[in-house]
């Protein structure tokens, strides 16, 4: 099974795709879509979903995983990462792809075995699951341990 993971953000969406086959997980690839300083909003949300969609052909996973909105002080940016989760949303409908989300705990659970883990640990966790020869960056690297939760819990249910 080859799962997308998203980290979905308006400054920098991650994403990172996994393959497993008999119980063993690869990594396949990872990296950021980065909007530029000063972009408009939608077209920084356009170039997300252009870039998705493009990674989505090329590597036709069978799910995509992304994380769910957490609680957080600033409302304006939650406003911002939920857009750009709602392109990743599209881009699973527009293919047809089931999505799945998880929380920030789960995801850090399933890669670190601990919820409150730093993003460092996670990736330092990831590296070592995939057995990478770099840490990938740290939104790569969330979008991978994405990936990797959905490829160990398998939730069922599509978004």
């Amino acid at each position: 099974m080859i799962v997308l993971g998203i980290d979905p953000g308006t400054k920098v969406t991650g994403y990172g795709i996994v393959e497993k086959i008999s119980g063993k997980l690869t990594h396949v690839t990872y990296g950021e879509i980065r909007i530029k300083r000063g972009e408009l909003l939608s077209q920084g949300l356009k170039k997300i979903y252009d870039s998705l969609m493009k990674i989505v052909v090329q590597f036709d996973p069978q799910a995509i995983a992304i994380e769910n909105i957490f609680y957080g002080k600033n409302v304006q940016s939650l406003i911002k990462q939920a857009q750009a989760r709602g392109v990743a949303i599209l881009v699973a409908s527009h293919t047809g792809i089931p999505i799945y989300e998880y929380t920030p705990l789960e995801v850090k659970k399933a890669a670190v075995g601990y919820g409150r883990a730093e993003k460092s640990q996670v990736q330092h966790m990831v590296k070592a699951i995939l057995g990478l020869p770099e840490l990938p960056p740290e939104d790569a690297s969330d979008a991978l341990a994405i990936a990797i939760c959905h490829s160990n819990f398998l939730k069922v249910d599509p978004f």
